[in-house]
This record gives C-alpha cells, sequence and structure tokens, in this order.
C-alpha cells in the first residue's frame, strides 16, 4: 500500500473533530487540515542517518506527520485556552513549543503535538492500512500562521540551491515582525478585556 492511496481517505476529518469540540469558541479564525504532500513523504520517507542507512525502515507507520491538523487563533493566550480544551478530547504522545535556539534569533514559532488517530474519525469502510496511528496538531496566531504558510512556500526550494544569506534574514525579518504583532495584539487584549493581566 503507497501513501497516495492513504492520504485521499483524510482531507478533512481532523477538522471536523477540531470543528466538534471547538464549535462556538471566540476568537477561532479557522480550523483546517491536510494530508502531507506525496513529494513531501517521499522526501521525508528517503531521509538517511549520519551512518547512511535509512531512517525510517516502515515510513507509513513511522512518520507520524502524515496528516496535520491545524486551529488558528487570534491572541497568543487564545493559543493555551484552546489546546487545554482540545487535550481534553485527544491523547497526545509528544508536545512542545517551537521556538529558534537563541533569543538573538527569528523564525519559526508554534506549538505542536503528536497524537493518536481518533478512533471516532475512522470510517467503516476505511480499509485499516489507510489509516494512520498519528497525526499532527498545531494552534497557531493568526501572525504565526501567516509567517509559516509564507516560509514554506518561499523557504523550501532545494531544487533551487536554498535561499542566499540576505534572503535568510528577510525571512528571519518578517519573523521579528509578525512575533511583535503578536505581542502587540496580546497587550492590547489584555488591557481592554482583562486589566489585571495587562503587562
Amino acid at each position: 500500500m503507497d501513501f497516495r492511496a492513504r492520504s485521499i481517505h483524510h482531507r478533512s476529518y481532523p477538522s471536523n473533530a477540531g470543528t466538534k469540540h471547538l464549535g462556538g469558541r471566540e476568537r477561532v479564525d479557522r480550523i483546517s487540515s491536510r494530508p502531507k504532500s506525496i513529494d513531501r513523504f517521499v522526501a521525508k520517507a528517503g531521509k538517511m542517518t549520519d551512518r547512511g542507512v535509512p531512517k525510517y525502515e516502515h515510513p507509513l507507520a513511522q512518520i507520524q506527520d502524515q496528516i496535520g491538523a491545524r486551529v488558528t487563533v487570534f491572541y497568543k493566550s487564545d493559543v493555551e485556552s484552546i489546546r487545554e480544551v482540545l487535550m481534553r478530547y485527544l491523547r497526545p504522545v509528544e508536545s512542545r513549543d517551537l521556538v529558534p535556539a537563541s533569543e538573538w534569533e527569528f523564525g519559526y514559532f508554534g506549538w505542536h503535538s503528536v497524537c493518536l488517530f481518533p478512533a471516532e474519525l475512522m470510517m467503516p469502510d476505511w480499509p485499516t492500512e489507510h489509516v494512520p496511528n498519528f497525526f499532527e496538531l498545531q494552534v497557531k496566531t493568526l501572525f504565526q500562521h501567516a509567517w509559516s504558510e509564507a516560509n514554506h512556500d518561499l523557504g523550501y526550494k532545494p531544487e533551487r540551491g536554498g535561499l542566499s544569506p540576505d534572503q535568510n534574514r528577510m525571512l528571519a525579518f518578517a519573523s521579528a515582525q509578525a512575533w511583535g504583532a503578536d505581542r502587540a495584539f496580546e497587550e492590547l487584549f489584555c488591557e481592554l478585556h482583562d486589566p489585571a493581566k495587562a503587562t
């Protein structure tokens, strides 16, 4: 069974579950899900370790982000409240905040969790071999979402030999602006709605 056959079954179901559990929540901009593209799956499945052996012996079973779901919220404080709601219903195997390695750097920011694929999303007519064991969940602010989508489109161009130093600096500059916008809107939100939390 190949990845193409598996991916066509899973274009909307994680987002359907998010809508079910987050319906009516304020400041949720969108809930979306998508399968990993075939090209990116093949590239990841073909990765080698430093010892020159395949990183994944069984890619269909071992690669955990074949399905990705994202909840996009307005403000940074919404990230925490929404992920708390989702974790009541999902079974995470790992969760982490992704930030640049140094406080002097700007780049990718976001909260990710790898969760077991919910049984409630499995359709009765799905072959079991088409159902992944896991999916990746992200909760991001509007600005984190916008930057990561543009970076994904612009920053991953191996066929062109990668980006120049100045082009990477431009991406970092845009990330810094998104980080600052998130902070500004969060502070304004707290001042207007919860003065006790305002910094």
